[in-house]
């Protein structure tokens, strides 16, 4: 098992949700609104005639854990709706896991992930 966590801009996270339902069959998704900066540095607004540099931007982190067959479409799938050619268009990371349990039923492995 896989966890693929996506840091990406806000405005492809319905784009990417809906990808999701209709090509990819997961049974789940964490995300999270989070702030950070890389290699853009920040950005450069001006706020009442005056330049301020907002050096972290709002991002989204999209989380899936997945079985180790389906990491590559999930990430191709990221990558097709997510890419562009700006800067700060995100980053994907992969984890491995070593387990995952359902606290209801106490499942483990991949019969805990469906």
């Amino acid at each position: 098992m896989k966890k693929v966590e996506a840091i990406i801009r806000q405005e492809k996270l319905e784009i990417l949700k809906a990808a999701i339902d209709h090509e990819v069959e997961v049974n789940g998704m964490t995300v999270s609104q989070v702030l950070g900066c890389g290699l853009q540095k920040g950005q450069k607004t001006h706020v009442r005639g005056q330049e301020v540099i907002t050096t972290l931007l709002p991002k989204v982190s999209v989380s899936f854990i997945l079985a180790d067959e389906d990491v590559e479409r999930v990430i191709d799938l990221i990558l097709d709706t997510c890419q562009s050619e700006e800067c700060g268009t995100g980053k994907i990371f992969v984890y491995p896991i070593e387990e995952v349990i359902r606290i209801r039923t106490r499942e483990s492995g991949k019969a805990a992930l469906q």
